[in-house]
C-alpha cells in the first residue's frame, strides 16, 4: 500500500493526501478526516520516500568526509549529525577518502538519493586547483551546501571555519618572544586550512626580520612511531630546532616522545605546541600545549547556516571562529 493507492481510494489528489501526511491547514477538516479513514481501513504506514514526494523534501542530509578515523572529522560527523537531528533531518554518510576522483563520485552518489543538502567535513574537500573544485559548485546550484573547516566563495555555499592563520602567527610570535628561533613545523597536508597554519607561522617569522628555514617545515605521515623516528633521524642528521609548532596533536606527541628519549628537557629546552586539542594532548606526558581548533562551535554554525537556507531564512555564508591556545605543560609562556 502507497500514497498513489490512499490517493485514489479517498478520491483526492496524492499532493493532497502528503498534506495530510504532513499536517497542512491547506486541507478542509471534512477532507483530512476522510483521508485518515482510508489509512486507518487499510492500515497505512507512511514512509520517508512517500513523503518525499508530497514535499519535493526528504528530510536528509548527505555528510561526507574524507576519512570517519581521523579524531578531528570524526567529531566534526558527530556533532552535524546530532545537529541536523534537532531540526528534524536524517542523515546519509560517505567517507570519499582524499582523491579528487573518489569525492566527486560520493558527491555525485549521495545527490542520487535526492538529499536536501550536504555538509563537507574538512578543509581537504577543497581542492587547490579552483577548477578541480567545479563539482562542488554545480552541487550547489541544485542543493545547499555547508563546508566545516575551510571557505570556498560561491553561490548558496555555507563556509564554517577556524581562524588557523592568526592562530599560528600567534603562537609563533610567542615562541619568538621566549627566543625560540629555529622553530620546526610539522604538517599533514596543505589543505585549505593547512595553508592556513603555514601561512600563519610564515608570516609571524617574516614580520620579525626572520628568514624561515626550508629545511624546518616538514611534511610528516600520520603515525607517531613513524613520526618519532624521522625526527630521531632528522636530529641526528645535524637538524637542531629548539621547539615543535605542529598542525596534528599526533606530531607533537611524537616530539614529545622524541625529546624524552633523546634527552632534550620540556619546555626548558623545547616547547612543543600540537593543534585540535584532541584526547591526545591530555593523554600525552607531560600534557600538550594545543590549539584548540574549536571543531564542535565551527560544525554546528555551519549546519546552522545550511538548516536556515533550507527554511529560507536569512543567514550568511561565512562563519570564522577564533581559536584557542590551551596552554599544558610543554610551554611555559
Amino acid at each position: 500500500m502507497n500514497i498513489y493507492d490512499i490517493s485514489k481510494k479517498a478520491g483526492v489528489s496524492i499532493a493532497t493526501v502528503s498534506r495530510v501526511l504532513n499536517g497542512s491547514d491547506k486541507v478542509s477538516d471534512k477532507t483530512r478526516q476522510r483521508v485518515l479513514k482510508v489509512m486507518t481501513d487499510l492500515n497505512y504506514t507512511p514512509n520517508v520516500f512517500a513523503r518525499g514526494l508530497g514535499l519535493d523534501s526528504m528530510k536528509t542530509i548527505g555528510i561526507m568526509c574524507p576519512d570517519a578515523s581521523d579524531p578531528f572529522l570524526a567529531n566534526g560527523v558527530y556533532y552535524a549529525e546530532q545537529t541536523l537531528r534537532g531540526h528534524g533531518y536524517d542523515t546519509l554518510m560517505s567517507c570519499c577518502g582524499y582523491q579528487t576522483e573518489d569525492k566527486k563520485k560520493s558527491l555525485e552518489q549521495l545527490m542520487s538519493k535526492r538529499i536536501d543538502g550536504i555538509v563537507l567535513i574538512g578543509s581537504s574537500c577543497i581542492e587547490r586547483k579552483e577548477e578541480d573544485n567545479a563539482y562542488i559548485k554545480e552541487a550547489a546550484q541544485h542543493i545547499p551546501v555547508a563546508i566545516i573547516n575551510g571557505y570556498m566563495a560561491g553561490e548558496h555555499i555555507y563556509c564554517s571555519f577556524c581562524n588557523d592563520f592568526q592562530a599560528t602567527f600567534d603562537v609563533t610570535n610567542s615562541l619568538l618572544d621566549k627566543g625560540r628561533e629555529a622553530i620546526l613545523f610539522l604538517y599533514r597536508t596543505l589543505s585549505y586550512s593547512g595553508r592556513q597554519k603555514l601561512n600563519g607561522h610564515l608570516s609571524a617569522m617574516k614580520a620579525r626580520g626572520i628568514e624561515p628555514d626550508e629545511k624546518l617545515i616538514i611534511q610528516m605521515e600520520n603515525d607517531i612511531r613513524k613520526t618519532e623516528e624521522q625526527l630521531k633521524n632528522l636530529y641526528e642528521r645535524g637538524l637542531r630546532f629548539d621547539s615543535i609548532l605542529s598542525c596534528e596533536d599526533l606530531f607533537a606527541v611524537a616530539g614529545v616522545k622524541f625529546a624524552k628519549k633523546a634527552g632534550i628537557s620540556i619546555p626548558e629546552e623545547m616547547d612543543i605546541i600540537g593543534y585540535n586539542n584532541s584526547l591526545l594532548s591530555a593523554a600525552s606526558a607531560p600534557e600538550l600545549t594545543s590549539i584548540d581548533s574549536k571543531v564542535r562551535e565551527i560544525t554546528i554554525q555551519g549546519v546552522e547556516m545550511l538548516v536556515n537556507a533550507l527554511e529560507g531564512k536569512d543567514t550568511g555564508q561565512k562563519s570564522c571562529v577564533p581559536c584557542e591556545l590551551i596552554k599544558r605543560e610543554t610551554t611555559d609562556f
